[in-house]
């Protein structure tokens, strides 16, 4: 059974009692600096639902009593998670920090099919309408400051994140009701990421941009082959669940690449593969991988194989399995 597999052990067994992982919300990855000392909640819990795992076991109910409270205006300690100590050290930033929260909650809840709850609901049109205001604005072209020799996010500004897409993907009644927004986004996405390095100012303190897309985030090398597959995957279901596909040139031709070395069996067969592709950053950790390379070619193609067909899937493509 996948619940009793050693890749869900490893994540259910890290849970505390409180519902959270790694006493935190957000982090995709330890990091002593930003004081995480382990992967967090929405980051596990998105890791359980790629993992199958179903959302009446208890990992799930634990989490969701402590979600749902986060989307609330409870000011309990708890729910700000890794933030509690900066919210409590300059109070004008703890509201900052919940949206921040808020943000990955509502991707995890969205993915775990809890569209049609209220709380979500409400949650996710306020996301919805703070991304779109700056889709809207001249902030949209031009979002940075500078700031100690440096470039920073301009702290108004509410770009769209993974955890936004994610949401949004997942919830179609949401899209129909936003069809106008989705179109501005998929054109914003389309456009190329500003080559800047620059970080997110939070009050006195800043944080990496790891979370926020500032346009395309699919790298192609100097051969015109994409960088990190894991990541140009799984944007590329992201833009299938919001209808946005289309809009991606990058996106798109991605797709076709990897699609063109698909059998006639549906398996992903590429010539001369010597690894299972590595994940570039700890942004899709949540789902890849999902099947361990034990050095076999099964498992090497295991992950795109599925990854192809679930895109297929939320195109709308009839698949048939031998």
């Amino acid at each position: 059974m996948v619940v009793l597999s050693e890749q869900v052990s490893a994540v259910t067994t890290r849970q505390q009692e409180t519902g959270l992982w790694g006493a935190n919300y957000l982090a995709y990855t330890p990091s002593e600096k930003e004081g995480t000392l382990e992967v967090g909640t929405v980051a596990q819990y998105r890791r359980l639902l790629q993992l199958g795992v179903p959302t009446t076991t208890r990992p799930f109910r634990l989490a969701d009593r402590l979600l749902y409270r986060t989307l609330s205006r409870d000011d309990d300690l708890l729910l700000y998670g890794e933030f509690a100590d900066p919210s409590e050290d300059e109070p004008a930033t703890a509201e900052t920090y919940r949206n921040l929260i808020r943000d990955g909650v509502c991707a995890a809840l969205a993915e775990a099919g809890r569209e049609d709850d209220p709380r979500l609901r409400g949650a996710a049109h306020k996301v919805v309408s703070s991304v779109s205001a700056f889709l809207r604005s001249p902030m949209s072209e031009d979002p940075f400051i500078k700031r100690g020799g440096g470039w920073q996010l301009h702290p108004e500004a509410t770009p769209p994140s993974w955890w936004s897409l994610a949401m949004i993907s997942s919830m179609p009644s949401l899209q129909r009701e936003r069809g106008g927004f989705l179109d501005r986004l998929g054109q914003y996405l389309a456009q190329p990421t500003p080559d800047k390095s620059y970080m997110i100012p939070i009050g006195s303190r800043t944080m990496k941009p790891l979370h926020v897309l500032l346009g395309d985030p699919i790298e192609m090398d100097p051969k015109g082959l994409v960088k990190d597959v894991p990541l140009a995957l799984h944007y590329i279901e992201l833009l299938a669940g919001m209808g946005q596909l289309a809009s991606s040139a990058s996106a798109t031709t991605v797709f076709v690449r990897l699609l063109e070395d698909v059998d006639a069996d549906g398996v992903w067969h590429p010539k001369n593969l010597r690894s299972q592709p590595k994940a570039g950053t700890p942004v899709t950790y949540h789902c890849w991988p999902l099947s361990p390379d034990d050095g076999g070619m099964t498992s090497r193609q295991a992950d795109i194989t599925f990854r192809l067909a679930k895109i297929a899937k939320r195109l709308g493509w009839h698949l048939e399995y031998s």
